[in-house]
């Protein structure tokens, strides 16, 4: 199906919303391992004149439907806009207070566990939302159930199952897995260019003084024209493999024999 109504099989309105009534979830709940939420995380800011301002978002969400598919999950919507400051050169771009990302993830741990649901996992699609990690810390030291996913680990995995050429200091953004994962989940927001794209910048030691417009004119920093839509594919369906250790962390002692 496409078009901003339809309900893919993922249960999703337009490949991002989760399409689940309360019955839904009153249902999936009736399982132990549904109650680990996960929570997309993108963001709304530049990758290049061929991805989307909403690229981490779609990104995050790729990932999050591709865990829903595969485990009893309660899959939240997303957070769209987040910290994207090292951006700010670029038009479109808008950005979040690391502080109100923060009370914004936290308050939705909090309204979850009010409603039963203990154990929250966060998938972030972009690498500034350098906050996720405190929000994360800070919640299990107080003995609250959440994980940041996917961890370099995670991707680095994926990566190499995936065939991805670009190593992931080198493919920062707009760069090789995120133009694959377009181009599997939505290639009709990849707009031509890409392939003649690439532009490598591996020495950014000053990014979070000088901003990314220090380091690149187009946005882009990484080999774009390396993607393929079955990179993407392979990209997705390792990470969900990968994720089976975190239900298997935050679910109850009785559901991990």
């Amino acid at each position: 199906m496409s078009g901003s109504g339809a309900r893919t099989a993922y249960g999703a309105v337009g490949g991002v919303l989760p399409a689940d009534t309360t019955e839904d979830v009153r249902t999936r709940g009736a399982g132990v391992s549904a109650q680990v939420a996960v929570l997309p995380v993108g963001s709304f800011e530049q990758h290049g004149p061929f991805l989307p301002l909403a690229t981490d978002t779609l990104v995050a969400c790729a990932v999050a439907r591709e865990i829903a598919a595969a485990y009893p999950v309660h899959l939240l919507p997303p957070v769209t806009v987040s910290c994207s400051h090292e951006h700010a050169a670029w038009p479109g771009t808008v950005s979040i207070s690391a502080v109100t990302l923060h009370a914004v993830v936290s308050d939705i741990a909090a309204s979850l566990r009010r409603s039963g649901v203990d154990a929250l996992v966060v998938v972030n699609g972009h690498g500034g939302n350098y906050v996720l990690g405190n929000v994360v810390q800070e919640a299990s030291a107080r003995g609250e159930r959440m994980a940041l996913f996917p961890a370099a680990e995670d991707w680095e995995t994926a990566r190499e199952r995936a065939g991805v050429v670009t190593s992931l200091l080198t493919d920062m953004h707009a760069g090789e897995i995120e133009t694959s994962i377009l181009l599997h989940a939505h290639p009709e927001f990849v707009r031509p260019g890409h392939e003649s794209a690439d532009f490598v910048a591996d020495d950014r030691r000053h990014l979070l003084t000088v901003g990314m417009s220090a380091y690149t004119e187009s946005g882009v920093i990484g080999r774009p024209s390396l993607g393929s839509a079955e990179k993407g594919k392979e990209l997705l369906a390792s990470l969900a493999e990968s994720f089976d250790s975190y239900v298997r962390l935050l679910s109850p002692a009785p559901d991990r024999d």
